[in-house]
């Protein structure tokens, strides 16, 4: 008798994360001017990485899915058996995404259902079939706030890899979780729970629910701001998003944007709220002045924040921080901000870097100076699942 294969839904939202380098903050409403802007899908790429984890398996996989972009020309392409069950229109919209959702779910039931998105998908996947079916997502939206996510696209992969393996793999339910783009737009943080689905209940790859809110301990912050101002020198700053990077720009008395990415240089503001563009020019325009200068000095910095209760560092909320601007600032030039509260919320579990370059997010790996006050540090672990 031949063995049943694994029954894998799939589910890729083509739009997702395009609002994200270039300073959109989101893809709702919004995908058409991200790609007059310039903006790459990125889906296809993010299902790509979990699902290379899945090739050495394929022979016990069938994939079913909707046509095109929704997932047919990418597992065909690598040589899965692929069933389509739903014919969507070019491009797709959110009504494909629910009926793809909903047949799937009624019809044949898949072991578990893997898409690619944001809160916006989670939240469309819940409205059709709520928690009738097991899921997990891979992160590709700018909006990471739902605990329903693998903490990286590999991560995704890994726990599938599990699954295939026989390892014993608990389910729970983990929150959907929202937030008003148009708000966010404009630098406020609305999150709304919006319901529950079943993910797979494993802590290593599957991610928290933000926490949500400002960081409380004004003087902590102010520490921490006073420290990174003491620092400071000739070099470019790239200031990342966040609360505790936003506590050391209102310190320096400059205009900050919460929610995305500032430049500044001898304590001065250059630029707010750019696009992964817009940084590479400008920072490429610094390193090739002070080449002719031949100022040894003259580095670039970037000062980040991790996601209190998801620890991670680069991948959420930050898209305009590219591979390409990693690289260009090296490891040694990051400074990484945090309050011992939240590191603490982390119960041990480590920093995590998904910059969609898992080559980059391995590189990264290994223990950083974290300013956690004024003249007050801690070492703590950046780690990839890639690396189990």
């Amino acid at each position: 008798m031949k063995d049943r294969r694994f029954q894998l839904g799939l589910l890729i939202n083509p739009f997702a994360g395009l609002g994200g380098s270039v300073a959109l903050k989101g893809s709702d409403r919004v995908a058409q001017l991200a790609l007059e802007k310039g903006a790459q899908p990125r889906a296809q790429e993010r299902m790509r990485s979990a699902l290379e984890v899945l090739l050495p398996f394929k022979d016990h996989i069938e994939i079913h899915t909707g046509s095109g972009l929704l997932g047919e020309t990418l597992a065909r392409e690598m040589g899965f058996d692929t069933q389509v069950w739903h014919q969507s229109a070019e491009p797709s919209t959110d009504e494909d995404t629910n009926a793809l959702v909903r047949v799937l779910a009624q019809q044949l039931k898949p072991d578990l259902l893997l898409f690619a998105g944001g809160d916006g998908t989670a939240r469309d996947i819940l409205s059709t079939v709520g928690n009738a079916l097991p899921v997990l997502g891979v992160p590709a939206g700018v909006k990471i706030h739902s605990g329903v996510y693998a903490i990286t696209p590999l991560a995704a992969g890994l726990v599938i890899k599990m699954l295939l393996n026989g390892e014993l793999v608990s389910l729970m339910t983990a929150d959907v979780m929202d937030i008003d783009e148009v708000a966010f737009r404009e630098g406020v943080v609305r999150a709304r729970r919006f319901g529950e689905m079943m993910v797979p209940a494993e802590p290593r790859y599957v991610q928290a629910v933000k926490m949500g809110g400002r960081e409380v301990d004004e003087l902590v912050l102010a520490d921490i701001a006073a420290d990174v101002i003491e620092q400071m020198d000739d070099e470019l700053y790239i200031m990342g998003s966040g609360s505790t990077v936003a506590a050391i720009m209102e310190e320096l008395r400059l205009d900050n944007t919460l929610l995305g990415v500032d430049l500044i240089r001898d304590k001065q503001l250059l630029g707010r709220d750019l696009t992964a563009s817009e940084l590479l020019a400008q920072t490429h325009q610094y390193t090739q002045i002070q080449a002719q200068l031949q100022n040894p000095k003259a580095q670039l910095k970037l000062v980040i924040t991790l996601i209190g209760g998801q620890g991670h560092i680069l991948g959420r909320g930050n898209q305009q921080l590219s591979p390409e601007l990693i690289r260009r600032v090296s490891r040694d030039n990051i400074i990484l901000v945090a309050t011992k509260t939240k590191l603490k919320a982390l119960e041990g579990r480590p920093l995590i870097v998904d910059s969609g370059d898992p080559l980059l997010d391995q590189e990264l790996c290994g223990y950083y100076r974290v300013t956690t006050g004024f003249h007050d540090y801690v070492m703590y672990q950046v780690a990839s699942p890639a690396l189990d």
